[in-house]
Order: structure tokens, then C-alpha cells, then sequence
């Protein structure tokens, strides 16, 4: 892959481990990393104090209760690779562990998972599992679409790259950061669309999307630009609409199209 992959993260995440505990100075894109100790200490306070009104403020059932403890404890509880915590249907799909070893070199470089709480990582970042979506308003920082806008706007033009930029967030993540201009017009944003009936359906839009990039980076393919990305996913047996957009600085839509909902 070119110049990066935007994924959502997953709201299921597998334990922490027994690695060694976060250390935020650690994570990539450094530029970060005083906003991301701000959303940590204040979720760690939140999770310390009253567990209803956390429960509440992060928008969790009774039965995850449990996840406000899991909050409480972020500083000390062991870290493991963002690409192990994510858990879910794109990440089944996707399926970092089982790569070859050029595919996972490949991944380290180019996936960036947005995140409530880190803003973005690598998926070789180390990180303990936590609960904190991008749709939580924090009772200090607010909501935290808005308020990652300004340092992701410092850090993210440079972390893209110069090559293609494939955006695959859902819409809260997609609020943090927005590519404008000169990357914006390298962009490709992805629906996946059921065949027959033309209507987005969530499980498989999630599944194909990490089929799809499992595919690219197991292909080795680099495309340039969302032109040549629309021939490389042609390459490889997916089916493709696009059309280039009609002002410059404006990413392309790209919608795939699939006949099975699996």
C-alpha cells in the first residue's frame, strides 16, 4: 500500500495480556501524544469515581459494566499490539496474524486504526484493551469527534503519506480528521454495496472491507492514486463503480459491489 490504510477500531477487544504496561510516549505519531494522555486521564478519572455515571457518559449496558473497571486500570494493565486488540468482524476478516511475513511488514507500515481514546495508531502499537468510542463526550474535553480535530489536522497530512489513501472509517471516525486538498484528491472512501438490492448492510460492509485489504497487502499492490486502486481491486476479482469527482481536492467514492451477504 501506498500512502495509508484509515480503519475504524472494533467496539470488541481481546484482553490486555501480561505484556509490559502502556507507555503513551512509546505509540507512533508522536504529535499525539499530549492530547491522547488528556482523553486517558480523564477517562481514567471518569472510570475511578462513579461507575453509573461513567457506565452512563460511555454509553454502556449493565451487562458491560465490567468495562468501566477495565478503564480504571489502563496505566497499569499490560499492553499488547493494537493489531492483537482489535477484535471484530472487519479484523476477523482482515486477519493480521495468519499474513506472511511481506504482508505483515506491509501492514505495520500502512494501517492506521482511529481510536476515542489514542486519536490514531499503528497496528503494531502497543495498547491495552479499553472501551472509549469516538461518539463519548467526556465531561471535561467534550465530544471527542471535535475534540481530536485540531492535533489529528497537525499530525494526520504527514502520517498519509504521498501515495493512495484508503479510507474505510465509519462516520464518527471519519469526523476526527477530515483529508483535505493535495490529500484529499488521493483519497478513496469505500461502500460496499449488496448486489441485488443496491442498500449498504453492515456485517458484510465490514467483513469485505478487511477482505479487501487483506487482499491488497497479501497482492503486494501499491497503487498510486484511487484510479489505479479501482484497477488493482478489478485485479483481484472484486467489482468496482467509480468515478472520478468533479472538482479537484475531492476524494473519490468508490462503491463495491457483492452478491453474497456473508
Amino acid at each position: 500500500m501506498g500512502g495509508g490504510v484509515l480503519l475504524p477500531p472494533s467496539e470488541g477487544k481481546a484482553a490486555s495480556g501480561r505484556g509490559a504496561p502502556l507507555r503513551t510516549e512509546s505509540l507512533s505519531l508522536p504529535g499525539l501524544t499530549a492530547a491522547r494522555e488528556e482523553v486517558l486521564t480523564e477517562l481514567v478519572d471518569l472510570c475511578s469515581g462513579d461507575e453509573d455515571k461513567a457506565r452512563e457518559v460511555l454509553g454502556l449496558s449493565e451487562g458491560l459494566r465490567g468495562e468501566v473497571a477495565k478503564n480504571r486500570e489502563l496505566r497499569a494493565a499490560g499492553a499488547r499490539p493494537a493489531g492483537e486488540i482489535y477484535t471484530g468482524v472487519l479484523y476477523d476478516a482482515l486477519g493480521l496474524a495468519s499474513l506472511d511475513a511481506a504482508a505483515k511488514r506491509r501492514a505495520a507500515r500502512s494501517l492506521l486504526v482511529f481510536s476515542g481514546l489514542w486519536g490514531a495508531v499503528r497496528v503494531t502499537d502497543r495498547i491495552p484493551s479499553y472501551r472509549c468510542s469516538m461518539g463519548v463526550k467526556l465531561p471535561g474535553l467534550g465530544a471527542l469527534g471535535a475534540y481530536w480535530r485540531a492535533p489529528m489536522a497537525q499530525v494526520l497530512p504527514e502520517a498519509a503519506g504521498s501515495g493512495l489513501v484508503l479510507d474505510l472509517r465509519s462516520a464518527a471516525y471519519a469526523a476526527a480528521w477530515k483529508p483535505k486538498g493535495e490529500v484529499a484528491g488521493r483519497t478513496a472512501t469505500v461502500r460496499v454495496l449488496h448486489a441485488p438490492t443496491r442498500k449498504v448492510v453492515s456485517h458484510f460492509n465490514k467483513a469485505t472491507k478487511g477482505r479487501m485489504v487483506r487482499s491488497l497487502l497479501t497482492a503486494g499492490a501499491v497503487p498510486k492514486d484511487p484510479a489505479e486502486l479501482v484497477e488493482v481491486l478489478r485485479d483481484l476479482g472484486y467489482v468496482v463503480e467509480a468515478a472520478a469527482p468533479a472538482r479537484a481536492g475531492t476524494a473519490w467514492a468508490l462503491d463495491v459491489l457483492v452478491d453474497e451477504v456473508h
